[in-house]
């Protein structure tokens, strides 16, 4: 049973038929979207297509969740969605670029499966291009590697495509890259895309092991100077790399033999193999721990309350895992149940697949299975209608009532007309 099925199932009469004709709209709603996109290739005015491509990005986020619409989304990709955003490369207007990167990114999520290998081997070339092109605008080049990052994550089949993409990214963030000064968002964005891509490592290959110096480890002196950046979204994007490579090198010291206990708490998890005592590292962590509890306390007037306000809060909770060494949790509420993270490597998870989704978030962790295997969400049988389900099926400005206004509206000229057809002259309608 499908997620749709399990939505409709407690659900009555008018209810259902209400839900069926909200799932029809949605659906000639994307058709409608992607017949626009299929003529963009001789639209010469950039600012249409521009609105055409955020068209598409709203109806893949809200109409794009259901198996259904999902492998529509699947026949149309090569034939569509690619030319349509890929087509015109740096002859684009900035605003289109961005858009396309963003459509890119949202079709990613739609298609899902490690078996559309095919997907990303359409867009890394252009997408690397777009990335190193240093002329392009700051936010055209980070939509570009969110995208890229994206797409390997959810569609690539190997490891060797992670790496690729993970080596862009550490190039990236570093203070020059091809030549120029790399901008901080431009930095921070990197940092981002390379803690979502390192989510798929092995603790040892990201924090490393007595046969090796892990990944991660190799990056802390440039997160140690990130640190110290002037940027506020800089400085938090380290701050969730260091709290990654920490939690992975406590993960070491607590794989334990099959006969012995696992150790859970604080001060178990602190001494054993997995922490920095000894290494050629403890000095510098012992810097970076105090350094970000700098942070999470930093006062002064060079920052805006609210900036100050969300700084603290972002590095208290880095602060708990890498001073207290203590594990991430938190609770995200969906449709007929709950996700709880309790892992940096699902928090960073689905921080990026938020961002990615925008307003179509929730909709997608009900319907798209993909994200339901992702975070192991299961569903119970809903006694009533969310909020969401009632606005997106039971409201007066929903899908259904808005076609069944429409449908009375046209009754209600034909009634008219009729009436008035003695009017007419000769006989024609009006």
């Amino acid at each position: 049973m499908d997620r749709k099925d399990e939505v409709l199932e407690g659900v009555g009469g008018d209810e259902l038929d209400a839900a069926v004709a909200a799932e029809t709209v949605r659906k000639d709603r994307l058709v409608e979207v992607f017949a626009l996109v299929s003529d963009l290739g001789t639209e010469k005015r950039a600012r249409v297509r521009e609105q055409v491509l955020r068209k598409l990005f709203r109806a893949l986020s809200h109409g794009a969740a259901m198996d259904s619409e999902r492998d529509f989304v699947r026949s149309q990709w090569e034939t569509t969605i690619i030319p349509a955003c890929i087509s015109r490369g740096a002859n684009a207007s900035p605003a289109e670029q961005y858009a396309s990167c963003r459509v890119l990114e949202m079709t990613s999520v739609v298609l899902g499966g490690d078996t559309m290998e095919d997907y990303w081997e359409a867009l890394i070339k252009p997408l690397t291009q777009m990335v190193k092109a240093t002329g392009r605008a700051p936010a055209v080049r980070c939509a570009a590697l969110r995208a890229l990052s994206m797409t390997t994550f959810i569609c690539a089949d190997g490891s060797s495509e992670q790496i690729a993409v993970s080596n862009l990214c550490e190039a990236a963030c570093a203070e020059t890259f091809r030549g120029d000064v790399t901008p901080a968002t431009l930095r921070a964005t990197a940092l981002d895309c390379w803690a979502l891509l390192s989510t798929t490592l092995h603790d040892s290959t990201l924090a490393g092991n007595s046969e090796g110096v892990g990944r991660g480890v190799v990056l802390l002196p440039l997160l140690q100077q990130c640190l110290d950046h002037g940027s506020v979204e800089l400085r938090s994007a380290a701050g969730e790399c260091v709290a990654l490579i920490h939690e992975s090198r406590l993960n070491l010291g607590i794989v334990e033999d099959d006969n012995e206990a696992t150790p859970t708490n604080t001060t178990e998890r602190r001494f054993r193999r997995g922490s920095w005592d000894g290494s050629e590292w403890e000095v510098m962590m012992d810097e970076v721990k105090q350094r970000v509890a700098e942070l999470s306390n930093e006062s002064g007037h060079h920052m805006s309350k609210k900036a100050k306000k969300e700084q603290r809060s972002t590095f208290r909770e880095f602060m708990a895992t890498i001073v207290d060494d203590e594990a991430p949790h938190e609770e995200v509420s969906v449709r007929g149940g709950s996700i709880t993270l309790r892992s940096w490597r699902q928090v960073i998870q689905l921080n990026f697949i938020r961002h990615c989704l925008q307003g179509g978030f929730q909709n997608h962790l009900m319907f798209n299975s993909t994200l339901r295997i992702m975070f192991g969400i299961t569903f119970t049988a809903p006694d009533r209608n969310s909020q969401l389900e009632k606005r997106l099926l039971l409201s007066k400005t929903s899908d259904a009532a808005k076609l069944a206004d429409k449908n009375l509206t046209r009754q209600r000229r034909t009634r008219t007309n009729v009436k008035n057809h003695f009017l007419t002259v000769d006989g024609d309608d009006i």
